[in-house]
């Protein structure tokens, strides 16, 4: 068997008592796929230093998956990390032209850490070893691989949307970054949309030939599979935190504190792409449209902060904390205030636990490569009362959501009045309607996991055969 080595900006280290096995999610999949097949798992330590060494930190676990992580320099996290990953590809790749940059030192930075990435990780590769890497900031490594003489089969998945070629022709160079894609052998997304998005680039820029019916696309002879894998959760891994007593006491506090009102929950990171404005004008605009309901429902946007060192994600902040004062100033009364806005993260098992008390699941990003909490809050439901999942038709989870009209209330999160809606009809959505659109969801969320996912990706690029 082929060992495996995967490659992404930052690892998951495990911790001096040796826990990466339990950890859930992606990186308790990518543990479990790594302790399957032997390997390493190679990235970004997270540090910054003055002067590149490229000297490699190894760690070990208990179980016996070894990581690899080196440093950046400075200069390299700014142009590399908040430059062109995250100020121009982020932005970019979900639909946001207005708040991307294109300076010419951050795709010189990228380009750079690329070569670093792949010069550092190139002693660590066997012949026989199968190399899967991850996301928008190590697009162009396979091409760095291969220049360097690596035959390996090499898989690469995207975890965020892919834009439409009309979007992405506006990146400098962009012909250049997606043939350096194409040097990969097996290409992931997370959906069909996004898929689709992609191969027409190949087709009407590249003048690729492509198969539509087996994402096949051939370029100056050479072939490169492009497929959709969507990402699950741990399933099984995240229904054992509803079992902790941690779990259950973050129930009991979230329903004990609204006070007989429906609870309606929002857990995001603090980023533009979430939507998270537009959510507080929805739900502004569900109060005005029916004020005597300031007593059924409570509000809880869990939104805890990120890249705080980007300033459109400081500006996004104020915004929220402005909406957040204007709505509970016009509407909160002495025993009562209808948005809490919390701004910090919880564990895996208070989520649970606000999961469950919510009988609302909002979550409306404006796009989203999937979006895991809307399979999180469906699964924390309890089956003989569970709750309604409102969820934006543009989450990558969308499709797999919608079960044909009759799974989660599909919304346009653009629209003030629509999300204001389906809010009403949530709230007052009988037992076995609610019923009849869980059982329809849950069947995807605990089947389609994480360990689904990575096996069929990692079963597709193991069946490549090289020349």
């Amino acid at each position: 068997m082929s060992r495996l080595v995967v490659i992404s900006n930052r690892v998951a280290v495990p911790k001096a008592r040796g826990a990466a096995g339990a950890q859930g999610g992606l990186a308790g999949a990518l543990n479990a796929a790594l302790r399957k097949n032997g390997g390493i798992w190679f990235g970004w330590s997270g540090e910054g230093v003055k002067k590149f060494t490229g000297s490699i930190n190894y760690a070990r676990s208990s179980d016996g998956v070894t990581t690899a992580t080196i440093d950046l320099q400075y200069q390299d996290v700014d142009e590399y990390y908040n430059g062109y990953a995250n100020s121009t590809l982020w932005p970019l790749f979900h639909f946001r032209l207005d708040l991307t940059r294109y300076e010419n030192e951050f795709g010189v930075g990228y380009e750079r850490v690329n070569e670093r990435f792949a010069a550092a990780v190139l002693p660590l590769i066997e012949p026989e070893d199968d190399i899967w890497v991850h996301d928008y900031h190590l697009m162009p490594l396979a091409e760095r691989l291969r220049d360097k003489g690596v035959k390996n089969r090499i898989g690469f998945f995207l975890h965020i949307p892919w834009p439409p070629t009309n979007l992405l022709v506006s990146l400098p160079f962009h012909e250049k970054l997606v043939r350096a894609l194409l040097r990969y052998d097996l290409i992931g997304l997370q959906n069909d949309t996004w898929l689709d998005s992609f191969l027409h680039y190949c087709r009407k820029e590249l003048g690729a030939e492509v198969d539509e019916e087996t994402g096949k696309v051939v370029l100056d002879g050479r072939t490169t599979i492009a497929k959709a894998y969507p990402i699950g959760i741990d399933y099984d891994h995240f229904m054992s935190k509803g079992e902790t007593g941690e779990a259950r006491q973050a129930q009991q506090r979230l329903m004990s504190s609204t006070r007989h009102r429906t609870a309606m929950i929002g857990v995001d990171r603090l980023d533009y792409s979430k939507g998270l404005p537009e959510r507080l004008d929805g739900i502004g605009r569900f109060f005005d449209n029916y004020p005597e309901r300031v007593r059924d429902l409570v509000f809880i946007q869990i939104a805890p902060p990120s890249r705080e060192d980007v300033q459109s994600y400081q500006q996004i902040r104020a915004v929220l904390e402005q909406k957040t004062g204007q709505i509970n100033g016009a509407r909160s009364e002495v025993d009562i205030v209808p948005i809490r806005y919390v701004n910090r993260g919880h564990s895996q098992e208070e989520l649970f636990g606000f999961y469950r008390g919510a009988k609302i699941g909002l979550v409306t990003p404006l796009r989203d490569g999937m979006n895991l909490v809307a399979k999180e809050y469906v699964a924390a439901q309890d089956p003989s009362d569970p709750g309604v999942l409102i969820l934006s038709r543009f989450a990558g989870a969308a499709p797999q959501l919608d079960c044909d009209g009759e799974g989660a209330l599909m919304i346009n999160p653009h629209s003030a009045d629509d999300i204001a809606h389906n809010i009403r009809l949530a709230l007052d959505m009988p037992l076995d309607e609610r019923k009849a659109r869980w059982e329809r969801m849950i069947g995807t969320v605990r089947e389609d996991n994480v360990h689904w996912w990575t096996e069929n990706f990692v079963g597709d690029l193991t069946a490549i055969e090289l020349d």
